[in-house]
């Protein structure tokens, strides 16, 4: 018996590794070529394209195998082990307003058949969508509604992983594709814009995405170099005090790069991180209670005021970029920072380029705006 299933396991490797040969032997692959992008690699295939992403967490790892094969072709034989995704997606949950933004600007909003957390997305087609019905309202991105999802019968549903989350839930027993939209983790934000070649090849519109894409990339390298040409050198901090908690950019993530190459001394450069840095009021004064430059996002029906950021921390007073009135506010509630500028990089570049080194004469910054 033992011989007999001996014999049988080494049957079924080796007709496993002839057909495995036999596809290497028929198949032209082509990996793309990827300028920026880290934890991203696509490869395309005769018949479908696999696209590979590295779990950001633990290195060495994949987070997802997907594998795009164009609706109406049949599946094609021996597919390596992955998610099938049949494309171009024509009905798509997409959970973030960032990631709206983006398939609108590639041209297919008519995909998103419905969106998560709708108090958060302010795109105009979207809200419009909305309220006469060819946007569904899907619940909470990080746990959707399931019902909803039923009833909309996605091809996709775009969903952010988070280290340690656990999963998806119920919203995995579903069998339809869950695309890990894991662009935030790149540590850079040309790394992170890249991804939309990604998904302009899910939607179909990878022309469009690759040419958006060229259009930012070149942007960005221009204003970097201008930057570069800047004689002075000033210090900024990023955002303010959460609760008891102050979230910083580290020093590797996208914003911290963005800060870098407009030339702008950072206390966290030389952290190590990619994500966000938890510090307490007390560490934030210590280590940049005298940068130049104080920056941060808030959500207000109104502009804010000096003195409401006393009110809101008394501490914040001590700050030299309070005292000097070197304070900008970008009010996410009447811009659309967060839909634009994770994919469209430059605009957040030319931002802090136009408040640090306005003798370049680049004009006005667009979103942040000085107290």
């Amino acid at each position: 018996m033992r011989k007999l299933l001996l014999l049988t396991v080494v049957v079924l490797l080796c007709a496993c590794h002839g057909r495995q040969a036999q596809r290497t032997a028929t198949d032209r692959c082509d990996t793309l070529e990827l300028r920026h992008a880290t934890h991203l690699t696509i490869v395309k295939h005769n018949d479908f394209v696999e696209a590979r992403l590295a779990d950001p967490w633990n290195e060495g790892r994949t987070l997802h195998t997907y594998l795009l094969v164009p609706s109406g072709q049949n599946l094609p034989k021996d597919l390596p082990q992955g998610t099938v995704v049949r494309t171009p997606l024509r009905r798509a949950i997409v959970s973030t307003s960032v990631h709206c933004s983006l398939v609108i600007d590639m041209g297919r909003r008519e995909s998103i058949a419905g969106v998560c957390e709708p108090q958060y997305i302010h795109i105009p087609s979207i809200t419009e969508g909305l309220k006469n019905g060819t946007v569904a309202d899907c619940g909470s991105g990080m746990s959707p509604t399931i019902e909803t999802i039923i009833d909309l019968r996605p091809d996709a549903i775009f969903l952010s992983p988070f280290q340690n989350s656990g999963g998806y839930g119920k919203t995995e027993d579903l069998g339809i594709p869950i695309i890990e939209t894991a662009d935030y983790m790149e540590t850079s934000a040309l790394g992170r814009a890249e991804w939309m070649r990604f998904y302009g090849m899910l939607f179909g519109c990878e022309q469009a995405a690759d040419s958006i894409f060229s259009v930012v990339e070149s942007t960005y390298l221009s204003l970097k170099a201008k930057a570069a040409a800047a004689k002075m050198h000033p210090s900024l901090i990023l955002d303010k005090q959460t609760g008891s908690v102050w979230y910083v950019p580290g020093g590797k993530s996208t914003l911290g790069g963005v800060i870098a190459d407009a030339h702008i001394r950072y206390a966290w450069s030389g952290d190590e991180h990619s994500g966000s840095l938890a510090q307490s009021f007390e560490n934030v004064l210590d280590q940049g209670g005298d940068a130049d430059l104080w920056l941060f996002r808030y959500n207000s029906p109104h502009a804010i005021t000096y003195q409401e950021l006393l009110t809101e921390n008394g501490g914040y007073g001590q700050l030299k970029a309070f005292v000097q009135r070197h304070v900008y506010g970008c009010n996410t509630a009447t811009s659309t920072f967060y839909e634009d500028t994770p994919f469209h990089p430059h605009l957040l570049l030319r931002d802090f380029i136009c408040i640090a080194h306005p003798e370049l004469g680049l004009g006005k910054p667009q979103y942040f705006v000085s107290l």
